[in-house]
């Protein structure tokens, strides 16, 4: 028996700031959108590589301020490409943590947290 992956569910807002977010300032790509209606929630997938999420607009799918931590193999190059990009909302930095992880924090939109990290080319 195996698990799959684990994709998350996180909920938002406020789709133009959503997606200027994710796909503007993280780079990741929209996979796919559902309403059930025009006039309905969003519901959509992104995703960046092996890394999928699902960010919902529906009230009772997640609650905001959740955090996600995702696993990067090189998290000195994707911090210069992001902050490259200028994104008034966010400048994170990388800090080392006592446990040896590198991380580099960011805040969506909605409040929830991504948390990339990689163990520490030192320890």
């Amino acid at each position: 028996m195996q698990f799959g992956a684990v994709i998350p569910i996180l909920r938002f807002f406020d789709e133009a700031k959503t997606k200027d977010f994710y796909l503007g300032f993280l780079g990741f790509k929209l996979d796919w959108e559902h309403r059930f209606e025009s006039n309905m929630p969003l519901y959509m997938q992104v995703s960046y590589g092996d890394c999928r999420m699902h960010l919902s607009e529906h009230h009772g799918d997640a609650a905001p301020g959740s955090a996600v931590r995702i696993a990067i193999d090189d998290i000195d190059a994707y911090h210069q490409t992001i902050m490259a990009k200028g994104y008034k909302y966010m400048r994170p930095g990388i800090e080392l943590m006592p446990w040896g992880m590198r991380e580099m924090k960011v805040i969506d939109p909605g409040f929830n947290r991504l948390i990339f990290f990689m163990p520490d080319k030192q320890a």
